[in-house]
C-alpha cells in the first residue's frame, strides 16, 4: 500500500488500528511530505515496532520519472510513468525565489477543449491521491530548483472531475505538516465544472482559475464543449458566489486567444461587459495560443494581443499576458500530452463524448 495515497483520516485510522495515538498520522505526514522521507526505519520519534509495520506493509511509491526536457527558459518538463504504463506530464517553472509546479490531476482529459494537446489525446483515468502527491514529492525532494512555492492545478484533466483526490490533495497542500502552502499559492483551473466550483468554495476555496476564452455560448460551446451542460449563465453565478470565499476575493479568467476566432477588440469588450453585468471581481490572464501537433488554430499576431490586453485594463481589469514558458518543450499551456488510454467513445452526429459516470 503507497502512503501518499491514504488520506489524513485514514492515516490516523492506520495508526489506531496498530496501536499508535492519532498524532503520529502528523508524525508521518511531517516525515514523508515535510522531509521527503521514505525510509520509515529513519523516522525515530516513531515506535520501533511500529516502524517495522509500516516497513513490512507501505511504501512511499513516487511514479516513475522517465524523461525530463529542459527548455531554454528556464522551466522544465517531466514525464512520469505509473504504474499503469501510462504517462502524465508536470512542468516546473522557476521565477526568481519562486517554483511553481504545474501538475496533472488526470491521465488525458475529457472535456475535450479544441485548442488543447491533451484533450484531443481522449481520457483514461483520475489520477490517485498518491499519484496528485507524488509529482510535487519529486519536485520538491528530486529536482534542483529548490522548495515548490506555488502550486497549479493545470496540467493534464479537469482537476474538478477528480473531486474527492482533488479534495484530498489540496489539504496536504495546505497543511502546515506537509507542504505548507497559503490558499493564495495553490490554483485550481477548471474549463467550468459547475457544480464542482460550488463544493469547493466550501470545501475548500484556495485560488480559481476559470478558462472562459469567449463571452457567448456559441462560440465558448465549440471552444469548451463542456459549456453545453454548464453554460455561460452558470458558470457566472458560480464566479459570483466563489469570489467572496477565495483567498482575495477575486476570479481569474484566461483566455486562450486563437487568431481571427476571439482575438478581436470586439471580443474583448464583450468578455469585459460579462463580467461586469455579473458583478465579479475579476483579473485576466491572456495566454498567446500554444501550437501543437494536430491542432487547427494559430497563434494572433502580437499587436493584437497587445490591443486585447489594453482594451480590458481599459474597461478597469488587471489584465497580464502570460509569459509563455517551456513552448519549446511543449511544455506551455496547452500543449501537455502523456500517454493516454483513450476510453472516450464518440456518439452521435454532433461527436459527443460520452464515458460512464463522467458528465
Amino acid at each position: 500500500m503507497n502512503l501518499l495515497d491514504l488520506t489524513k483520516s485514514e492515516l490516523e485510522q492506520l495508526c489506531v488500528k496498530h496501536g499508535q495515538p492519532k498524532f503520529r498520522a502528523l508524525q508521518l505526514t511531517k516525515w514523508v511530505h515535510n522531509k521527503g522521507e521514505q525510509d520509515f526505519a529513519k523516522m525515530t520519534d516513531l515506535q520501533s515496532s511500529f516502524r517495522d509495520y509500516l516497513s513490512r506493509e507501505l511504501t512511499v511509491h513516487i511514479p516513475k520519472i522517465v524523461k525530463s526536457t529542459k527548455s531554454a527558459d528556464g522551466s522544465e518538463k517531466w514525464l512520469f510513468k505509473l504504474k499503469s504504463g501510462e504517462v502524465v506530464e508536470s512542468v516546473i517553472i522557476p521565477d526568481g525565489s519562486r517554483v511553481t509546479a504545474c501538475v496533472s490531476s488526470q491521465v488525458g482529459c475529457a472535456v475535450d477543449c479544441s485548442f488543447c494537446a491533451t484533450g484531443h489525446e481522449g481520457f483514461s483515468r483520475n489520477l490517485s491521491l498518491g499519484e496528485m502527491l507524488g509529482q510535487v514529492w519529486a519536485i520538491n525532494y528530486l529536482s534542483n530548483v529548490g522548495r515548490v512555492t506555488n502550486v497549479v492545478l493545470m496540467g493534464m484533466g479537469e482537476p474538478l472531475l477528480n473531486y474527492s483526490n482533488l479534495k484530498e490533495f489540496l489539504k496536504y497542500l495546505l497543511m502546515d505538516q506537509a507542504y505548507g502552502l497559503s490558499r493564495r499559492k495553490v490554483t485550481v483551473s477548471t474549463s467550468g465544472i459547475v457544480p464542482f466550483i460550488d463544493r469547493l468554495r466550501v470545501d475548500c476555496p484556495v485560488s480559481l482559475a476559470v478558462s472562459l476564452h469567449a463571452a457567448n455560448n456559441e462560440l465558448r460551446n465549440k471552444l469548451v464543449p463542456i459549456n453545453r451542460k454548464y453554460p455561460l449563465e452558470q458558470l457566472m453565478r458560480a464566479c459570483r458566489d466563489y469570489q467572496d470565499s477565495a483567498p482575495r476575493k477575486f476570479i481569474t479568467f484566461e483566455v486562450v486567444l486563437l487568431d481571427e476566432v476571439n482575438d478581436s477588440l470586439n471580443d474583448a469588450l464583450a468578455i469585459s461587459r460579462l463580467i461586469a453585468d455579473h458583478g465579479i471581481n475579476a483579473k485576466f490572464n491572456l495566454i498567446p495560443y500554444n501550437a501543437f501537433s494536430g491542432g487547427i488554430y494559430k497563434k494572433p499576431a502580437s499587436e493584437k494581443i497587445k490591443g486585447f490586453q489594453m482594451k480590458l485594463q481599459e474597461s478597469g481589469y488587471v489584465t497580464t499576458i502570460r509569459k509563455t514558458r517551456g513552448d519549446d518543450v511543449e511544455g506551455a499551456c496547452g500543449q501537455l500530452s502523456g500517454i493516454v488510454n483513450n476510453r472516450i467513445v464518440k456518439v452521435g452526429s454532433q461527436g459527443k463524448t460520452e464515458i460512464a459516470g463522467l458528465f
